[in-house]
């Protein structure tokens, strides 16, 4: 069975939501490549189609806010932690050898 919304046919979940709410996913959602200014300026748009949706479709403003929460997309960024590096410390039979 097809899914048919406005005329097309959605083949994924995410064309269906997008075709059946009139919202495009990748405005609240964001990029995983998009650098800061884009951000920024993809925010910002963002906040003014929120507040239009909030006045004429409350219940797509609420889906809208929920996926600017739950699903910010960013590269993964380093956690801080160095790594051992095995050049560190001396084997333990080169140890052993300095000790006797």
């Amino acid at each position: 069975m097809k899914t048919i919304v406005a005329g097309r046919v959605a083949v994924t979940a995410t064309e269906f939501i997008e075709l059946a709410l009139g919202i495009d996913l990748e405005l609240f959602t964001g990029s995983p490549t998009e650098s800061v200014m884009d951000r920024a300026a993809r925010l910002d748009v963002a906040r003014e189609v929120l507040a239009d949706l909030r006045e004429s479709d409350p219940e797509a403003a609420a889906y809208a806010e929920s996926l600017m929460r739950a699903l910010p997309l960013k590269e993964p960024r380093p956690c801080g932690r160095r790594t051992r590096h095995a050049t560190s410390r001396r084997p333990l039979h080169e140890r052993a050898a300095v000790t006797a």
